[in-house]
């Protein structure tokens, strides 16, 4: 069975890439090398691997790097550094969790 990855890049600028492989030990070295001149991450190289997530189904894998994709600045920098109680303070729109209860 494949197993798809969502992963997310901190650019040398502080800026996030999120994107999905199937092969990505494969995409990391692409973008680590600058294979593509038209990728984003091309020009904001050295990058710094902040996220990989497993996924056993190509469409929830896909699903979750649009949610990433839609996230803040702010939002994507407290999921790298792994600051949980930020994720909600970050939120916006109807997926927001009230912080009172």
């Amino acid at each position: 069975m494949k197993t798809y990855y969502v992963y997310m890049l901190q650019c040398f600028d502080g800026t996030f890439y999120v994107g999905v492989s199937g092969e990505i030990e494969r995409r990391l070295y692409q973008h680590q090398e600058g294979a593509f001149e038209t990728c984003y991450t091309f020009m904001r190289r050295p990058l710094r691997l902040v996220y990989v997530g497993e996924f056993e189904w190509v469409n929830e894998a896909i699903a979750f790097e649009k949610k990433l994709k839609s996230w803040s600045h702010k939002k994507k920098r407290a999921f790298a550094q792994r600051e949980w109680a930020n994720l909600t303070r970050y939120s916006r729109g109807p997926d927001r969790v009230s912080s009172r209860a």
